[in-house]
């Protein structure tokens, strides 16, 4: 049986990298958690017995956020485990980086499924099925600002996200529900970190200020206060998450 006085956080993406991460925080501040996967069950189940074990609640959903049935699932598991939603985090993503002139239809497909039909889907579900007061949070980039070459299919469909959550806080501003985006910089995961050179990540270090990468608590703790009724008078912003960088 659900606990009826305890809010419930859909995390996207969750078994690993800044989702995970937090998947923890949230269920540290006292969200029940429903921690979702695509492929990642083991990593998935491990976190939940993780949050279980501190005394927390959370359970591992599949669902792919790319497919058109993949949200509508998510929310329909978390009802069911929990009895309502309160927040939505668009965490997952996936990044395939060419120049445009050699972007194949296939990683252009992949990346807008995921990163933009993927967000959108949550949106709708969540305007339609969150509990007044909610939180919708979703993740876009900095690189939206940074503009580099070989991102522009990533960086479009990030800057799409930021677009629909200015419309969104308008539309939901009347339920009391916030939205906003969170735009981190470069940050030390597996996501980033994966095929870049030891070089390349020390020339990506040298340009920020802090003269660092960016650490997942540093997005998490962005995030948990937005998801607050600390950030209930925040809404319709992207706040860019990067150390100053852009």
């Amino acid at each position: 049986m659900s606990d009826k006085t305890q809010k419930t956080a859909i995390i996207t993406g969750a078994s690993r990298g800044i989702g995970a991460n937090l998947a923890r925080k949230l269920a540290a501040d006292g969200f029940a958690v429903v921690v979702n996967y695509n492929s990642s069950a083991d990593a998935a189940e491990t976190l939940v017995s993780d949050i279980k074990a501190s005394g927390g609640s959370a359970v591992a959903i599949a669902a792919d956020i790319g497919a058109p049935d993949g949200i509508a699932h998510l929310f329909d598991a978390a009802k069911a485990a929990f009895g309502g939603v309160d927040v939505l985090v668009n965490n997952a993503g996936i990044m395939s980086c060419a120049s445009i002139a050699d972007t194949d239809d296939d990683a252009f497909e992949k990346q807008v499924a995921v990163n933009l039909g993927g967000v959108f889907r949550g949106m709708r579900s969540a305007a339609n099925q969150l509990r007044d007061g909610g939180r919708i949070i979703s993740f876009s980039s900095s690189v939206v600002g940074l503009y580099q070459p070989t991102y522009g299919v990533y960086a479009a469909t990030k800057a799409a996200v930021e677009a629909l959550t200015h419309v969104l806080a308008k539309e939901l501003g009347p339920r009391g529900i916030t939205v906003n985006a969170v735009a981190p910089g470069p940050v030390a995961t597996d996501f980033f970190l994966k095929g870049k050179s030891d070089e390349l990540i020390e020339n990506i270090t040298a340009m920020n200020p802090f003269k660092r990468l960016g650490q997942p608590d540093d997005i998490t703790n962005v995030v948990s206060f937005l998801a607050s009724e600390q950030g209930g008078w925040i809404s319709g912003q992207t706040i860019r998450a990067n150390g100053g960088v852009v």
